[in-house]
């Protein structure tokens, strides 16, 4: 067993590992560590523990010290001189009439280096750009393109649902999601409703895919037939996957009525037969398609993107 602290170097970032060594380190605690970037400041999330040992990436990294009152000042400082990086880096990015959008500048808490975020639709040149950073800062100079959801992770928002966006408040890793998900969950395929701020599909649909996988493996699909317990059967007509209910189409004296019905409740399922689509089906389905062949270029597009780069050290 090893013991482990967790330390997250920026908002969100991702939680790596460090021998808290000699020091009494608890949640909250700010630490001076060594990473592959130089020295950073960071700061504690996860208290002491202790781990597997083949849970631990080797080798394991020592905390260098607590973060001193000194070293607060320095991180503030550095935050200020951030920002003044910035609006140069901008200014310089319009002298070279590069194509590029900056997004976010940070130093290394040892001002060893500077790190410019940006995003371009292709590559661009940018050696001129490194080169006259260099002579004004007189540091290590990094240009790292990003994807839009790096982007919209560094940047921060509101979602539809109203609260501040998932990648910005806490999620540390952007996880991979499909439209197998949103089928699941019954949503609307339309782009333009299970899309969040970046375009991209939304990380939340992965919060209770599990559940909906299960809930959905016992349920009938709309259209299969159903034999209930009063003996009544008829065609799926709708279902709630939440409630575990189901809508069937039966015949009562000659007309079609809708009862509903507990899952317990049913007695036999039998699944559709696929029939031919009929001209009206037709558009219903080519809408459809469309509008899968969007969400699977959106899809496209974040496997092009990559694995994210932000956090790394």
């Amino acid at each position: 067993m090893t013991k482990v602290i967790g330390v997250r170097f920026r908002s969100a970032g991702k939680i790596y590992f460090f021998s808290p060594g000699k020091y009494e380190i608890k949640k909250g605690d700010h630490v001076i560590v060594e990473t592959a970037r130089g020295v950073e400041y960071g700061t504690v999330v996860a208290a002491p523990k202790e781990v597997e040992d083949d849970e631990v990436v080797k080798p394991l990294k020592t905390v260098l010290r607590t973060a001193s009152t000194k070293d607060d000042e320095q991180e503030k400082t550095n935050r200020e001189k951030e920002r003044e990086a910035f609006r140069i880096c901008l200014e310089k990015i319009r002298k070279h009439n590069l194509e590029m959008k900056l997004i976010d500048a940070e130093y290394t808490f040892d001002n060893n280096k500077i790190l410019f975020y940006f995003t371009a639709d292709g590559r661009i040149d940018f050696r001129e750009l490194v080169k006259d950073l260099a002579a004004i800062f007189k540091t290590r100079i990094e240009l790292r393109q990003i994807g839009v959801r790096d982007e919209t992770k560094i940047i921060g928002g509101y979602g539809i649902c109203g609260r501040p966006l998932c990648c910005h408040s806490y999620l540390a890793d952007f996880v991979p999601v499909s439209i197998k998900m949103a089928k699941e969950q019954s949503l609307s395929l339309n782009p333009t409703k299970i899309s969040g701020v970046c375009g991209r599909l939304m990380c939340c649909l992965k919060n209770e895919e599990d559940v909906y996988e299960e809930l959905n493996r016992m349920m009938p699909g709309i259209g299969d037939f159903c034999k209930a317990k009063d003996g009544l059967e008829g065609e799926v007509s709708s279902v709630n996957i939440l409630r575990q209910t189901v809508k069937i189409l039966v015949d009562v004296d000659d007309e079609k009525e809708v009862h509903e019905y507990k899952l317990d409740e049913l007695e036999t399922i039998r699944k559709k037969q696929k029939k031919k689509n009929n001209n009206n089906n037709g558009k219903k389905n080519s809408q459809e398609d469309q509008e899968i062949k969007e969400l699977e270029a959106l899809e496209k597009k974040e496997k092009q993107e990559g694995k994210s780069k932000l956090g790394e050290n």
